[in-house]
């Protein structure tokens, strides 16, 4: 399936720490409108000194002899990118014609200039794009990374970037911190299935920090039959010793192996925010 890739980790969401870190230009909207976690809104009838308000980043019209403009995104995480959605919801005739994507590893906070001195590599070649439209764009090989630079052709708006792919944790690192939590999503756990997620996703189980609200974390429809609701959670990597932390609303929690299974009792409410699998 070519969009199997919505299914991993959004490398560049801001709950990691990815951040916007430059761009040529951004006179109408600004860059770091690009990786905000909500999706993009519209407000009619409201305007900036510059122009219609726009939820993206949105370049003036190029004049000059240059083809594109340009914005590098810092991961949150390192990583291999799998497909990148180029979200353009909302801009219909100011949308770019085309995209590309490029990559490079460079650790650390680099500049500006460091960054422009960089070694990118192109992971997804000029693609054209459709406005107001999702344009989800899969990745066959790419290296790994820590920044990504989208251009567009010649210039436009856009609203979101979303950088789906697998996380590539640094583990002789992690390794001198002592323990690690194997099912955190920034060292490459995966939450891979869920027998429900009505009201919550399966996907904030692993999320870093604290649930912020109720909304944040695994939530499934009240269950009135016979059964319980589950979730498997693919552990960062194989250890031998595996511990498990559970808040209310969790009866049981084995791990094994690389996988986490976690089972909640019938005609209970599946609220738990997180779900902690540690490893020494």
């Amino acid at each position: 399936m070519k969009t199997a890739f919505l299914e991993l980790v959004d490398l560049a969401s801001e709950r990691l720490g990815a951040a916007v870190v430059a761009a040529n230009d951004e006179f109408f909207a600004p860059k770091e409108n690009l990786i905000r976690a909500g999706a993009a809104v519209w407000r009619e009838g409201e305007y900036t000194e510059r122009g219609k308000w726009m939820d993206g980043w949105e370049t003036r019209r190029r004049r000059d002899a240059d083809d594109h403009d340009w914005c590098i995104i810092r991961l949150g995480v390192a990583g291999i990118v799998r497909g990148v959605d180029v979200d353009t919801t909302h801009f219909k005739g100011n949308f770019p014609e085309s995209c590309a994507l490029d990559a490079c590893d460079l650790p650390g906070l680099p500049t500006v200039d460091e960054l422009a001195g960089a070694v990118w590599r192109e992971i997804v070649p000029r693609a054209p794009l459709e406005g107001d439209s999702h344009n989800p764009i899969a990745i066959d090989v790419a290296p790994r990374a820590t920044h990504v630079r989208l251009r567009i052709f010649p210039d436009g708006g856009v609203a979101r970037l979303r950088v789906y792919g697998e996380v590539a944790a640094d583990w002789e690192r992690l390794a001198r911190r002592g323990d690690v939590d194997l099912a955190a999503v920034e060292h490459g756990g995966v939450v891979v299935a869920c027998s429900d997620m009505f009201f919550g996703s399966r996907h904030n189980l692993i999320m870093p920090g604290d649930a912020t609200h109720m909304g944040d974390g695994w939530e499934t429809k009240r269950r009135r039959g016979p059964g319980y609701d589950w979730t498997i959670v693919r552990l960062a990597r194989k250890e031998r010793s595996v511990a498990s932390k559970s808040t209310r609303g969790i009866s049981r929690a084995m791990c094994r192996g690389r996988a986490a299974w976690t089972r909640v009792p019938r005609a209970t409410r599946s609220c738990q925010a997180r779900k902690r699998c540690g490893a020494s």
